[in-house]
């Protein structure tokens, strides 16, 4: 099929333009509170129901169940096709009727999901063009999930039907508050129709070859094109990384598509306070999410800790990264009631830790909470899996625990109402240089989400709020702005920060920052790039640390894996620390500069840093930029986070640790609810909510 009929077939590039759309506004037309139903609970509890899976006279107990664990919110249908669909344009949705009508007997508002992560047997046994086809070359078989074609027009066609006859039904009962499209997408596809979508796509893109020629220096290798047509697709491998990168961008603009022929096939038939998301995972690279969400509602992830040791930091900085997508509070759609069953040892979550998750998530913006899944399954993939009812349809222990938070989050509700975390610092989140350090990570060590996490800890720790940008967007609500490893830098990026800082901002690069464009080539001047001038520094050379060298100066401490050698080009850059390398390339060179720009300031770290180091650093930035936490000196073990509006201000503290610890709290505040403060400590496991004075 050749570019221009597959363009015709596929508007991918539609989706292009929408992939490229200027960033959001912070907090624009997105309600701090579950939906946008006035008469609909501010904070959604509840669970991933199957009725399908079970006999019909079981679901009464199973709703009944469920009020009585608290829940108010059950999500259903998105692996009900071949229940939906049980041949090729036959419809039986009376099952899904009752169940609709059961849910709603009980008080549940509904999720309702779009079934096309798993199509049935027919579908794909009829059209087995709709098949996913892996790098090299294989196709996919049914019985699994995800296993469709996402640049298939066929499959498109098929999937925004079922949409459609959803919404055709269900779209505008009041208690259908809001649609999943589909369900955790992102494995991609390299069959025929998607090789002439990247053609196209490349096309859109360049306007010329020869304009691809010259961004990729295809002279390197022998690899000039004279058409379209002869590049080859590929994800991986020993190709060009202008290919590799650009693949991540066609990805990117045919998953928007996919999501968006479903969404806008919907939107005209349902309740227009009703929401239209999909659903994510933990840190996934399959695509730009920022560019995924400017065509939704709002956000929904899935929290899983698969080896029960949960990190929380570096997970409170997965839910910042979700709530930033949109700068809108988010949906936790899927969260494990105790363990899962898909890693090498499936650890359950200790007593306690459950209930941490779901504060933690309301702390840092979600208001809504939703466990997968209601009961185990008698057979299929994840028997294994954590649920809250047993397969005899008892509650599994989790149960009570899963009860008390459902209770808690209930009467937190009316206070947590139109409220969001509050954040002076933001953190620049860039899915283009995730993916071009990981194309070359020069060092195997240099893990990009490991790297962006370990600046997050320190910064996240000392401030008690930070919230999670895109390059592209509005930095002007922050007075402190870190970029970890801001690897693809393109010039128009580089002048919005330059304004932020002259504006007043404080701007922290990290390393590698700045050393390539948006088609991950090498920027002509050494690093950062477009922002060099700026900085009145540069990167004289980088290199990879197969063992700790010192660094000296405002922050002590050593480098690991990764350190820069900054050279200063202006006068008014200062050298804040240097590197002690005794006899090596490094030592006494600049590891940390700084200058003042304007009304602000700039600052670039060339050096992935021990973390106490990075705390040293974390906090002279803060002060700089006069960001204060709420509840200074707090224990390690304590999270904080403060939510603020319509004149309220909750402050939310979880202590995270197995022991009790001392909790000071700021002038004026007030404990609400029964939380676990008590005579100036907070237990261990323990949640507190304290409303502050304004």
């Amino acid at each position: 099929m050749g570019v221009r009929r597959l363009w015709a077939a596929v508007p991918i590039g539609a989706m292009l333009a929408a992939a490229s759309l200027p960033a959001m506004a912070q907090n624009v037309a997105c309600p701090a509170r579950a939906t946008r139903f006035a008469d609909k609970p501010a904070v959604a509890v509840g669970v991933s129901w199957y009725p399908e899976q079970w006999p019909e006279e079981r679901w009464e107990t199973d709703l009944a169940l469920m009020k009585e664990t608290g829940f108010n919110t059950v999500r259903i249908g998105e692996f009900a096709w071949s229940r939906m669909e049980p041949a090729e344009g036959r419809f039986d949705f009376a099952w899904m009727d009752r169940a609709v009508a059961a849910a709603k007997r009980h008080g549940m508002m509904i999720v309702i999901g779009t079934p096309t992560a798993a199509p049935p047997a027919w579908l794909t046994q009829k059209y087995p063009d709709t098949l996913r086809v892996d790098e090299d070359g294989a196709r996919a078989g049914h019985g699994g999930r995800r296993h469709f074609s996402f640049a298939s027009t066929r499959y498109r066609t098929f999937a925004r039907r079922i949409a459609q006859e959803l919404a055709k039904r269900y779209g505008r009962d009041p208690a259908v508050v809001g649609w999943q499209i589909d369900n955790e997408v992102g494995p991609p596809s390299f069959d025929a129709e998607a090789v002439a979508a990247w053609h196209g796509f490349l096309q859109q893109r360049y306007g010329s070859i020869d304009v691809l020629n010259r961004r990729w220096a295809t002279q390197y290798w022998s690899q000039h094109y004279d058409s379209f047509d002869q590049v080859p697709l590929h994800a991986t491998g020993q190709q060009n990384p202008g290919l590799l990168l650009d693949f991540r961008h066609f990805t990117t603009a045919t998953w928007i598509d996919y999501v968006q022929n479903q969404a806008t096939a919907i939107r005209p038939l349902i309740d227009r306070r009703a929401f239209v998301t999909t659903n994510t995972m933990f840190w996934n690279a399959g695509f730009d999410h920022f560019a995924m969400h400017r065509g939704l509602d709002v956000a929904a992830w899935d929290n899983y800790i698969q080896n029960g040791r949960a990190d929380w930091v570096a997970n409170g900085a997965n839910h910042d990264l979700v709530r930033g997508y949109r700068h809108c509070n988010f949906w936790l759609m899927e969260t494990q009631p105790g363990r899962v069953d898909w890693a090498p040892v499936n650890r359950a979550l200790d007593p306690g830790q459950v209930r941490e998750m779901a504060w933690q998530a309301v702390l840092h913006g979600a208001d809504a909470v939703l466990y997968w899944q209601w009961r185990s399954a008698a057979n299929g993939q994840e028997t294994y899996h954590g649920a809250i009812l047993g397969q005899d349809g008892a509650p599994n222990p989790i149960r009570a625990e899963i009860a008390k938070t459902a209770r808690e989050l209930t009467t937190a509700a009316p206070l947590l109402a139109d409220t969001r975390p509050v954040a002076k610092v933001a953190m620049i989140y860039s899915f283009d240089s995730r993916w071009a350090i990981d194309l070359q990570r020069h060092s195997r060590d240099f893990e990009p989400i490991k790297a962006f996490t370990d600046f997050y800890r320190p910064f996240r720790t000392a401030s008690q709020g930070v919230e999670i940008v895109s390059p592209d967007d509005d930095l002007s609500a922050y007075r402190l702005v870190v970029a970890p490893s801001l690897n693809v830098l393109t010039a128009a990026q580089a002048r919005r920060l330059e304004a932020y800082v002259r504006d007043g901002g404080h701007l922290l690069l990290g390393p590698r920052s700045g050393m390539k464009d948006d088609a991950n080539a090498l920027w002509p001047q050494r690093q950062p790039g477009p922002l060099a001038d700026v900085l009145g520094a540069r990167v004289e050379q980088f290199y990879a640390l197969d063992a700790k060298v010192g660094i000296k100066g405002a922050v002590a401490g050593t480098a690991q894996v990764w350190a820069e050698e900054l050279t200063p080009t202006a006068p008014d850059t200062q050298v804040l620390a240097t590197y002690d390398d005794p006899g090596g390339w490094l030592d006494g060179k600049a590891a940390l500069v700084s200058r003042k720009l304007g009304k602000g300031r700039i600052g670039y770290l060339g050096a992935w840093i021990e973390p106490a180091a990075m705390e040293q650093l974390a906090a002279a930035w803060l002060e700089g930029a006069k960001v204060r936490a709420p509840v200074p000196s707090a224990h390690p073990d304590i999270e904080i986070g403060l939510r603020e509006g319509r004149g309220r201000r909750v402050l939310i503290a979880i202590n995270h640790g197995a022991g009790e610890h001392p909790l000071t709290l700021p002038a004026g505040a007030r404990p609400v609810a029964d939380g676990d403060w008590k005579d100036g400590r907070i237990a261990g496991h323990g949640v507190a909510l304290f409303e502050l004075a304004e």
